[in-house]
C-alpha cells in the first residue's frame, strides 16, 4: 500500500535499493510472507523520508498512511 501510494511499481528498483533488498523480497513482503525483522526495518526505513507514516496496532489492525507533505523518493 504504501509503495502504490507513492507510485513506485514493482519493478521499479528503486525501493528495493533504497532498501538495500532484493525486488523479489518487496514482493515477499507485500505478499504478507515471513522476512527477517532487518529486512522490514530496511524497507521501513527507506519508506519513511518519502512521508510514509507506520501505524501502529490499535485494535483495527497496522496499517500505512501518507503523511500530507509526503515527499518523492
Amino acid at each position: 500500500m504504501a509503495r502504490a501510494g507513492l507510485a513506485l511499481g514493482v519493478r521499479e528498483l528503486e525501493l528495493a535499493a533504497r532498501a538495500d533488498v532484493s525486488t523479489n523480497t518487496i514482493t515477499r513482503f507485500e505478499r504478507g510472507e515471513a522476512l527477517y525483522l532487518w529486512t522490514v526495518d530496511a524497507i521501513r526505513t527507506a519508506l519513511e523520508p518519502a512521508g510514509v507514516e507506520f501505524i501502529a496496532e490499535n485494535g483495527g489492525g497496522a496499517g500505512v498512511r501518507l503523511r500530507k507533505e509526503a515527499g518523492n523518493m
